[in-house]
């Protein structure tokens, strides 16, 4: 007779997280029949009901074992030893502070969708790294060699001094880059990241 309310965006967030995590799991400690109902209401194909939470930890570290990249979100003290074992555990701002404090990232408005900012945060992220490490890598290749006089015989040489230029220059370009996720911005919100990374 008893249930938690369920979040008003929940089956949005379902249907958006199956973009980026392809497998949803609801781990839980209520009973079958309450979390089947939840479970089918937002569309999470997988439930595990009435769990301990050394059982909800056991159960992370052997997904982790057998090669998948585990994201725990949590509230309670009973999510602590999971969202601690998990890979990146996301814990609720108004949660127990057992499980804010075992948390990678900590979602400061109890909005579920700021965990699709986090992955696209992060992805923006991974695309600045890979654009730094090609233009850092790509300079060096070129004009190091061009510097050194390992191209004079065919006539294509560079004074040291703009070789010093253009690696002060590729510093600069690469800083720039990095800055730019200042910038960031959740589009599909309208609305700045909304989560505290610990």
């Amino acid at each position: 007779a008893l249930e938690d309310k369920i979040k008003e965006n929940a089956k949005e967030f379902i249907t958006e997280i199956k973009k980026f995590i392809p497998h949803v799991l609801l781990l839980t400690g209520d009973n079958k029949i309450i979390a089947s109902k939840v479970a089918s209401n937002v569309g999470i194909d997988e439930v595990i009901t009435e769990v301990l939470p050394e059982d909800k930890g056991k159960i992370v570290n052997d997904l982790i074992k057998n090669g998948h990249k585990v994201m725990m979100v949590g509230d309670g003290v009973n999510d602590s030893l999971a969202l601690t074992s998990s890979t990146v555990g996301v814990g609720i701002a108004k949660g127990s502070d057992v499980a804010l404090a075992s948390s990678d990232f900590i979602l400061m408005n109890n909005d579920l969708m700021d965990i699709l900012t986090i992955f696209k945060l992060s992805k923006r992220i991974r695309n600045n790294i890979n654009f730094n490490l090609i233009w850092a890598f790509g300079y060096n290749i070129i004009f190091i060699p061009i510097a050194a006089g390992v191209f004079s015989f065919a006539h294509i040489m560079l004074s040291p001094m703009y070789a010093s230029m253009l690696m002060a220059l590729s510093s600069v370009t690469v800083s720039l880059n990095s800055l730019t996720l200042f910038l960031f911005k959740d589009n599909s919100e309208d609305r700045d990241c909304c989560a505290y990374i610990r």
